[in-house]
């Protein structure tokens, strides 16, 4: 078997009575993205600083492009990078400078150092804004800058730790190109987030963390047949005849019927697809428009809700640490 980029074998933290990470078991290959996903608190965070050795676990072992995080950490710094979820450039400097600064701080010369802060600045975007202080720039900005500034001397490994939270769509589509850019590269990224469709998008495979346990990991594809063979979304034109139309999805579909926060929507695992085409007959029988239905792959986020019983994207604070 090739170098594995990431093991782990029972790793823990704890602080005080709280176990955020609670005996996790990683096997990352080389190559491509790996999500790790779960909602706030779940403990993403602390496990990216156990592996970028920024703090060190309470019991367990890992390895990191074969170094030991405990025994060989000078190791595993050198190799890779950690963007975090706050930018780290200095603010009152402008792009030019914190990336130039940072370059000599890692042993290129002036000349060399400027050369390569204006390659980066053109790769991701930032030319124009080279003379211009960090602190005015845009929210996608500060993180292509923040990314930017990580991979001054390209690492084999980035910990990308939710990257894009807060961006609006363009500036986090922004992110995601530069995140390829840098997997065709050949640097193996392990990207922390809640967003589900960020994992859809850029994940090759996806750990499920929750209350700092893996419950479940695989493809998305692999996670999303793990809870069934089909999803039946169903909008009633009228929401006065939601609970109508759920007596008779009960009754045809023989499932459980879910109501989500849409007042018109419902939602059902399906199994025998047979009977989604009697129970919209019924429907129509009963005289319930519909002003919409469809039937797919479950997503992420219902795979997130079957896992753990919640959204992943839940609005309790990080853990401190």
């Amino acid at each position: 078997m090739a170098e594995l980029a990431i093991e782990t074998h029972g790793l823990v933290k704890t602080y005080g009575e709280t176990r955020a990470v609670d005996g996790i078991d990683l096997a990352i290959a080389r190559g491509g993205v790996h999500g790790f996903l779960g909602p706030n608190g779940a403990g993403k965070t602390t496990a990216i600083r156990m592996l970028a050795t920024l703090i060190r676990p309470d019991a367990g072992s890992a390895t990191v492009l074969g170094y030991d995080i405990g025994r060989q950490a000078d190791e595993v710094r050198s190799r890779v990078a950690l963007t975090g979820q706050f930018a780290s450039v200095d603010e009152d400097l402008t792009g030019m400078e914190n990336l130039r600064l940072i370059a000599k701080l890692y042993g290129y010369s002036a000349k060399a150092a400027t050369r390569r802060a204006e390659d980066l600045l053109e790769a991701f975007g930032l030319a124009a804004a080279a003379s211009r202080q960090v602190k005015k720039y845009s929210g996608g900005m500060r993180r292509r800058i923040d990314i930017a500034a990580s991979i001054v001397v390209t690492p084999e490994l980035l910990f990308l730790d939710e990257p894009t939270t807060g961006l609006d769509p363009r500036s986090r589509n922004e992110v995601w190109d530069i995140i390829r850019a840098m997997v065709d590269y050949g640097t193996t990224v392990m990207l922390t987030t809640q967003y589900l469709d960020e994992a859809d998008q850029l994940a090759d495979r996806i750990s499920v963390i929750d209350a700092g346990k893996i419950i479940a990991e695989g493809t998305a594809t692999e996670l999303k047949a793990s809870v069934g063979s089909g999803m039946l979304h169903v909008r009633v034109m009228d929401r006065a005849d939601r609970d109508a139309a759920r007596e008779i999805l009960l009754r045809e579909l023989v499932v459980d019927v879910d109501i989500p926060q849409d007042p018109q929507g419902l939602t059902a695992q399906i199994e025998d697809r047979g009977r989604v085409t009697r129970a919209l007959t019924a429907l129509d029988d009963a005289g319930i428009g519909l002003a919409q239905f469809s039937l797919g792959q479950p997503t992420l986020d219902e795979v997130f809700l079957s896992l753990t019983g919640k959204p992943a994207e839940a609005t309790d604070e990080e853990e401190a640490a």
